[in-house]
């Protein structure tokens, strides 16, 4: 397990530079130029220089990309700003503000969403699946594939735009979603992001039933499952101990990567509901072209995928014993 996770680790790190590489090369190379934006209405050639000096952006693009990453590790000195501390992801010219640090602080709202629209998605779809491969070919059954087919085919902009007028601005039957940190108050904590766990959790859901319904219904009907029901098993023991265990490989692999992208940012799900998460920021840094920003939170987004599967591969020993890592 320790050799897989090494090699795993040595692997996430080659793949978050080849993102920050390419991810830098397309922003900084495109013809809008951040220094011109910067400089406002009244630009002379002399002040655009000194623009692009302090923003360190005045030399080679594969250069610029070194001081970067070497920020990272050892901090940076931006002359128009002053040192930025290790690890540096760079500096915003558009709120003059270490990108880390404005992203450390929209992080425990999106960490706030996903996890708890994690919670809702993975109790009601995961348990709608196991009812429905249960009573396969029953009411129950078709009753959860067709809401789920329904919900699938959902919007979380139109189902969240409709949600907040009913339900907070016409029936008064939720508050009006907001974030509000857990230690400061953690029952306006909760109804502030209630109806915005709700609508997320609403599209995952549909996808987490039908997925949980077919791989219940398929390792139902494996050898494994039918020798243990042939050995007098209990119908309770040989569902949860066996078929449920067997069936969980998939759903978790797919969590990982879900949870990964909730947690760089649940962009429409923010936009929505004035959320403001890292789905906001990126959001706002591509209105305002703020380049630093913009890369600062799409390098974290990767690194949350990455990380989501390592963790996945991970529990795979765990859920099946059939499986080994070395």
């Amino acid at each position: 397990m320790l050799r897989f996770l090494v090699r795993r680790f040595i692997g996430a790190v080659i793949t978050i530079l080849i993102i920050s590489a390419v991810t830098f090369i397309l922003f900084y190379a495109v013809p809008r130029d951040p220094a011109r934006i910067a400089c406002g209405k009244v630009c002379t050639p002399e002040t655009l220089e000194v623009i692009r000096h302090n923003l360190g952006i005045s030399d080679p693009l594969p250069e610029q990309y070194w001081h970067w990453l070497a920020g990272i590790f050892v901090g940076r000195d931006y002359p128009g700003f002053g040192n930025c501390d290790a690890p540096c992801l760079g500096y915003s010219f558009v709120n003059r503000e270490p990108v880390l640090s404005t992203v450390l602080d929209r992080f425990p709202t999106t960490f706030s969403l996903s996890i708890g629209a994690a919670v809702v998605f993975l109790i009601i779809g995961v348990g709608a699946g196991m009812l429905a491969a249960v009573k396969q070919g029953k009411a129950l059954d078709k009753l959860a594939s067709g809401a789920s087919l329904v919900a699938s085919s959902m919007q979380i902009y139109f189902v969240g735009t409709l949600a907040m007028y009913f339900l907070v601005y016409q029936w008064h039957v939720m508050d009006q979603p907001s974030y509000t940190k857990l230690s400061d108050n953690p029952a306006a904590w909760f109804s502030g992001l209630l109806l915005p766990w709700l609508v997320l959790a609403l599209i995952f859901t549909a996808n987490y039933t039908r997925m949980t319904r077919s791989q219940m219904v398929e390792t139902l009907n494996e050898d494994f499952v039918r020798t243990a029901r042939a050995k007098g098993l209990s119908r309770r023991t040989v569902f949860f101990r066996f078929a449920w265990r067997g069936a969980m490989g998939p759903i978790v692999t797919i969590f990982g990567i879900d949870l990964g992208v909730l947690l760089g940012g649940a962009m429409i799900t923010e936009k929505t509901f004035s959320i403001q998460g890292l789905g906001m920021l990126a959001v706002k840094s591509v209105s305002t072209n703020d380049l630093p920003m913009l890369l600062g939170v799409m390098v974290i987004t990767a690194s949350f995928v990455i990380i989501a599967n390592i963790v996945v591969d991970a529990c795979y020993a765990l859920i099946d014993p059939r499986i080994r890592l070395a």
